[in-house]
């Protein structure tokens, strides 16, 4: 047999990856459509390189070849543009599908699934398309973990947490809006079982204890309370998890509704009875029972878990480990508590501005490498090391930016000073200007000595010549334009 010419489509699939691609409300005005032209959160730029890439690159490191893209409608060909251009250095076959909705409708997780399940034939893992990783975090890891429990158990999906890295105040600016709530979460270290989630139905009833049931605490008596791991909406999960969504029409959020029910499942026989069909794989695993067997953890930790059900396990262990392996449902749990090298979502203005930040204190260059860029900056204008300046923009004499991205195709011009600030593509400062600890949308154009701190803007907005905010969101009201200002700066980007 020549393997060299063996089709890659007699190769079974394990793995499809399933990038959800939203609106991104909690991400406004950076977000909020430029006139007719929509702005994706999955093309944010992050140190000026777009969150699809993140994730897509990270996808692709682990040896995943397909992707589902899921993305709304209006967004599809300025994505579809991104994934087929020279920006874009991924290998995978991405399937790019769409749905249609607008911004306010906010379609769950579990819809969306729902909805392309036919598309899934597959074990999958669902990945938001904000979720930046660490290079010590490999989606391989939490991939070998499924594997694992799914050869020992009846593994259902694994989760990944993990220790929640709070901005400094310095960098928590009010006016941008609060942080998402960080919700209790009960798992079993040892077995990397995870067990209870929180909800915010839950702290509305009561936000000062965790209700649980004495069922998980007789099957896994020895659990560890977390207030600290955040969600990564990560999740891999058995294809048939897809089968039981089907018969729970109402649930909407993966991570609100579906994964706290399915952890229930783990120590409520009732639910394990009633959808043993969906639960039990057509094809299960490799035994794993002779190898068990030998394996003090498996007895220390399984046998009191199934001793009121299964009874002691016997000398040999084979029969009843066997018996016990059949019925059991498993949450999976990697939790990753480096703090040094924290992972982070991009779900808030306030990570989108501390990613940024976190990328600049590695950064070891500030200019482009081609020539050509380099020639745009003028030799007299003072950036700093941990700065990071786009191709193709222009910067003029007597200017310092420190502590700053600047994207794309931007002008920055004479005497500017940029402290701490975050320029998308395609952005005007004008002569004279002061941005401190701001960020500006795409294209954004700010007149002659306007002095802007802590302000966000949306993509297009015109910051008036003079001009002094401090702590607004800056969204544009009007977007008609006479057709004699738009030839003149085209000609002249400068022009009043």
């Amino acid at each position: 047999m020549d393997l060299d010419n063996v089709k890659p489509d007699l190769v079974t699939r394990e793995f499809l990856a399933v990038v959800l691609a939203g609106f991104g409300n909690e991400l406004l005005p950076l977000t909020s459509d430029y006139g007719d032209e929509p702005c994706p959160k999955a093309l944010l730029p992050v140190a000026n390189k777009p969150l699809l890439e993140y994730v897509l690159v990270w996808i692709e490191q682990s040896g995943i070849k397909d992707v589902l893209l899921i993305c709304p409608s209006a967004h599809r060909p300025s994505i579809y543009h991104h994934i087929h251009s020279d920006v874009s250095s991924s290998s995978l076959r991405i399937d790019l599908q769409t749905y249609d909705e607008s911004r306010n409708d906010n379609t769950g997780t579990c819809a969306l699934l729902r909805h392309f399940s036919s598309r899934i034939s597959e074990d999958f893992i669902v990945v938001p398309c904000d979720f930046i990783p660490p290079s010590n975090l490999p989606l391989s890891l939490l991939l070998d973990k499924f594997r694992i429990d799914a050869l020992s158990e009846a593994c259902l999906a694994t989760a990944c947490f993990f220790l929640s890295r709070r901005s400094e105040k310095s960098l928590h600016f009010e006016e941008w809006g609060s942080l998402p709530s960080i919700y209790p979460i009960i798992w079993e270290p040892l077995t990397g079982t995870l067990l209870h989630i929180d909800t915010s139905d839950d702290q509305d009833r009561n936000s000062d204890e965790v209700e649980l049931k004495m069922t998980l605490l007789s099957a896994y008596p020895r659990v560890k309370l977390s207030s600290s791991l955040d969600d990564s909406h990560v999740y891999v999960c058995r294809r048939s998890v897809l089968d039981i969504l089907q018969e729970k029409p109402h649930f909407s959020s993966f991570r609100e509704e579906f994964l706290p029910w399915l952890c229930k499942i783990q120590y409520r026989k009732s639910k394990q009875v009633k959808y043993q069909t969906d639960l039990d794989p057509p094809n299960p695993p490799t035994s794993q029972v002779l190898s068990l067997s030998h394996s003090s953890h498996f007895v220390t930790t399984r046998a009191a878990a199934n001793s009121d059900s299964q009874g002691v396990l016997s000398a040999s262990g084979v029969l009843e480990m066997d018996h016990a392996l059949s019925t059991i449902r498993k949450v999976g749990l990697v939790v990753y508590n480096r703090e040094a090298e924290a992972p982070m979502r991009i779900n808030t203005l306030h990570n989108f501005y501390e990613m940024n930040r976190r990328i600049l204190s590695g950064t070891t260059y500030t200019l482009p490498t081609d020539p050509k860029d380099r020639s745009l900056i003028d030799q007299r204008a003072q950036i700093s090391v941990d700065s990071l300046i786009g191709e193709s923009t222009q910067i003029f004499e007597r200017t310092t930016i420190k502590r700053s991205v600047v994207g794309r195709h931007c002008v920055i011009g004479k005497a500017v000073k940029i402290t701490g600030s975050i320029l998308l593509d395609h952005c005007i400062v004008e002569d004279g200007t002061k941005l401190d600890n701001c960020i500006l949308g795409k294209s954004t154009r700010v007149g002659v000595k306007a002095e802007l701190t802590r302000c966000i803007t949306q993509a297009g907005y015109e910051v008036p010549p003079g001009e002094i905010v401090k702590g607004e969101k800056l969204e544009v009201s009007d977007w008609m334009a006479s057709p004699d200002t738009s030839i003149k700066q085209a000609q002249d980007p400068f022009i009043n």
